[in-house]
């Protein structure tokens, strides 16, 4: 349960902000990463909920913008989104493909403060 562990890097960058800028509290957080991540945001936002008790982002509520999986087949050229990797391509069923997206980590895109 990675989760855990990238709440507690969140509210981190959280209270770094704070210190720099003194605002009294997050409204909202929004957050990206690839769907080959493995992060489960219900997991994550019950950790950063329990996590975030006390703190400037008691009660704020995490929004996520989840990046699709992209390959790109050698064979064919194409670009393609797909729910999950099958190892062919959805084009042409060529066998030789690169995973392009879907692979960002956990990144930070803004808060909203009060």
């Amino acid at each position: 349960m990675h989760e855990v562990s990238l709440s507690a890097a969140i509210l981190g960058i959280v209270e770094e902000y704070a210190e720099k800028t003194g605002f009294a509290q997050v409204r909202s957080i929004r957050l990206s990463f690839g769907r080959l991540t493995c992060i489960e945001p219900k997991t994550l936002e019950f950790a950063f909920r329990v996590q975030s008790e006390g703190t400037k982002a008691s009660g704020a509520e995490l929004k996520f913008e989840v990046l699709p999986i992209v390959v790109h087949c050698l064979s064919c050229g194409a670009d393609s989104r797909v729910e999950a990797l099958s190892g062919t391509c959805p084009v042409c069923s060529g066998l030789e493909l690169l995973v392009t997206g879907g692979r960002e980590e956990l990144k930070m895109i803004d808060m909203e403060v009060d």
